[in-house]
């Protein structure tokens, strides 16, 4: 199958890789082209522009960094919008409900097709199609994107129409961003036993107080708390953008989320301590060191 994926930064890159392996033809588009090498070294086809993307393909996965980005890919003669005719868009990008609507309608008066498929999981298990996504769209839509996702992803839910699959990312991350938070305190009660990191997330991975995130990315954590940082895989900034749209979806629909709201603070103050391009992993390692010292909140 002739795909196209727009936005080839480290999740759209691992997505190329994934389709390639399996033998589909994949071209990519990305906003600077640098940013295209890795998937054209792996055997992906270049687009000058979104627009040239899609006539180029069959169905289009679109993966950027943030709603702005998002809408940026499909505006103007040279945007995804205006060659989506007869074609499937499938969008990973993680935004808020309002947005895939809005994008999903303008797509189908272009004569094209929408689904909205943001996943769970990092770079590794892009990597070996193991995602979770999130569906919304119609059901003879994501009919037709189902084969392709089910390479992608180890479990596709369709949640309902186009807007589901966003509600639904927002509410998978809450708790898993919160849970950063959480952990970083936990550990600063330890701090002073001289714990081997290691052996500190094993124990918590096999209590109720570790989640599944705990488990999979357990030695990523344990070697940042042990001074060696890890590859980038879901930076600082890419969690507050994701807080931040949560509290805004929440403010939309008259729901209140006083720990997202704290959490978003704490995040903020590690951004402006100059981690915001950092791994997750490395928010503990500040808290620890500093954003969790009694003079410092």
């Amino acid at each position: 199958m002739n795909i196209g994926i727009a936005g080839t930064g480290r999740m759209g890159t691992a997505i190329a890789r994934r389709l390639l392996g399996l033998g589909h033809r994949v071209t990519v588009w990305n906003r600077t082209p640098a940013g295209a090498r890795a998937a054209q070294e792996a055997g992906a086809a270049v687009a000058a522009t979104p627009a040239a993307l899609a006539r180029a393909t069959d169905l289009v996965i679109s993966i950027v960094a943030d709603a702005a980005a998002l809408q940026a890919v499909h505006a103007g003669p040279d945007g995804l919008t205006a060659a989506a005719a007869g074609r499937l868009i499938v969008d990973m990008t993680t935004v808020r409900p309002q947005v895939q609507r809005a994008l999903g309608a303008q797509v189908a008066a272009a004569g094209g097709a929408y689904v909205e498929c943001p996943v769970g999981g990092s770079t590794g298990p892009a990597a070996e199609g193991k995602l979770l996504g999130f569906v919304g769209g119609s059901d003879a839509d994501v009919a037709r994107a189902r084969p392709v996702l089910e390479q992608i992803c180890r479990r596709v839910e369709h949640l309902g129409p186009l807007g589901a699959g966003a509600a639904m990312k927002l509410a998978i991350n809450l708790p898993l961003i919160a849970y950063w938070q959480a952990f970083s305190e936990a550990v600063s009660l330890i701090d002073g036993l001289g714990i081997d990191p290691a052996r500190v997330v094993d124990i918590f991975a096999d209590t109720s107080g570790g989640p599944n995130m705990l488990k999979v990315r357990g030695p990523t954590i344990a070697r940042a708390l042990a001074g060696t940082p890890g590859p980038v895989s879901a930076d600082v900034a890419t969690l507050r953008k994701d807080l931040r749209a949560m509290l805004d979806e929440a403010a939309s629909i008259e729901r209140s989320l006083p720990l997202t709201a704290q959490v978003l603070a704490c995040f903020d103050r590690a951004a402006a301590a100059g981690i915001a391009a950092a791994d997750c992993t490395q928010y503990p390692v500040w808290w620890l060191r500093e954003g969790g010292r009694a003079d410092a909140a």
